[in-house]
């Protein structure tokens, strides 16, 4: 369990203020999804060392949560209007990423991405993010964009979660209550009060 500045709080004790169709998005946030509709299996476990590393969480229901949101994106009919040419599809680029990846731990340390300690994934993925892990056999592979792109599915799927809400002391959807007390250091009396 991570420490919590709110430990007694539950954001889902608000659930009965909020509307129906935001109450069931919430609550289906907290039920285990079985299979991938675009992910295989191996790809899900290199992405849950990924996203565990990126969201400094290793706790299976929240990991797995955004792993479902990653394999919804995937399949999503949106575009990505804010892709760059020669940047590759968001598909096309998670993939390659990660195999980029796992084919620079094989070379370095001899063994899978999956299969490091998490300090050394913790390397591997500081590197990326400044654009210096030497994948020799592409060095023209987008690092970086590979880096912000997993880390926005990882965030805002990690912050979406109502048990993260908790734990930040977010009080959920603000519809149809909204907030009252919006001054700098006022809480309406529904918001979570810290223990400190």
């Amino acid at each position: 369990m991570k420490k919590s500045r709110y430990p007694d709080y539950n954001v889902m004790s608000e659930q009965e203020a909020w509307d129906a169709h935001s109450r069931s998005i919430v609550a289906s946030r907290l039920e285990g999804v079985d299979g991938y509709q675009s992910l295989t299996l191996t790809e899900a476990e290199m992405l849950r060392a990924l996203c565990s590393i990126l969201a400094g969480d290793n706790r299976a229901n929240i990991i797995q949560f955004v792993l479902s949101h990653i394999d919804r994106s995937l399949t999503a009919p949106s575009g990505e209007s804010e892709r760059k040419p020669s940047v590759p599809k968001a598909g096309d680029l998670l993939r390659l990423g990660m195999k980029r990846l796992d084919q620079w731990a094989m070379s370095y340390y001899l063994r899978p991405f999956i299969d490091l300690t998490e300090t050394d994934q913790l390397s591997i993925i500081t590197a990326l993010s400044e654009e210096k892990l030497p994948l020799d056999e592409d060095s023209n592979f987008p690092q970086k964009a590979f880096f912000n792109r997993l880390l926005s599915w990882t965030v805002e799927s990690y912050y979406s979660h109502p048990t993260v809400w908790s734990e930040i002391g977010y009080g959920g959807p603000a519809y149809p209550r909204g907030y009252v007390r919006a001054n700098l250091g006022q809480l309406d009396p529904w918001e979570a009060k810290s223990d400190t």
